[in-house]
């Protein structure tokens, strides 16, 4: 064992179970988007409910998709749907209707922790919450896509650098006083000496 790596480990076993997330954004009317995140659990092993000891076979346990309408700035979630699948109980279905109350939520730092306190635990399902969580870098992603299809001016300081609240920190190469953060700041003091415009910090 001190010598093998995990992926060692799982050579030649047969998988127990696979969680597999899907999201993409499409363009939508406004300079919007529509972001469809799918989330599908599939049971690849016959197991016994541990309460009863009921069998259950091996197949889909969770499938269902949500949507995201964002748009503005800061991004925010303007709308929100759910669509199930499959899911363990009927009753499970009843909750989807939760995703409604992150409308109104804006994708900066601290969405991870608002997104919990509008849907998570017994406010919706864990499932769910994990999925709209995933979304969100995801939505920022397809939105600086859509407009980055063509050149935009150069911002004139940090101020102007759409996103970048939700950046700083959000790894290491995007921390204060990191590589990127540098590069960011010496790009714009360029683009000031040039005769761009002022630079700021």
């Amino acid at each position: 064992m001190e010598n093998s790596t995990l992926k060692t480990l799982i050579q030649g076993q047969k998988p127990l179970h696979n969680r597999n997330i899907e999201i993409t954004s499409y363009p939508a009317p406004g300079g919007r988007t529509v972001v469809e995140g799918t989330l599908k659990d599939t049971r690849l092993v016959d197991i016994y409910r541990h309460w009863d000891h009921k069998p259950r076979p091996t197949g889909t346990v969770h499938w269902f998709t949500a949507r995201l309408l964002v748009g503005d700035w800061p991004l925010a979630i303007l709308d929100a749907e759910a669509e199930v699948l499959e899911v363990p109980s009927g009753e499970c279905v009843q909750v989807f209707d939760s995703v409604k109350t992150v409308i109104g939520t804006r994708i900066t730092q601290g969405y991870s922790e608002e997104i919990r306190s509008l849907i998570g635990g017994p406010l919706g399902c864990a499932h769910l919450t994990h999925l709209v969580i995933v979304m969100g870098p995801a939505a920022l992603h397809g939105f600086w896509t859509l407009y980055a299809q063509h050149p935009r001016p150069m911002p004139k300081s940090l101020d102007e650098v759409e996103g970048l609240g939700y950046l700083v920190n959000s790894c290491a190469l995007w921390v204060p006083d990191g590589v990127h953060m540098r590069m960011l700041k010496e790009k714009i003091a360029e683009h000031a000496k040039s005769g761009g415009g002022a630079a700021g910090a």
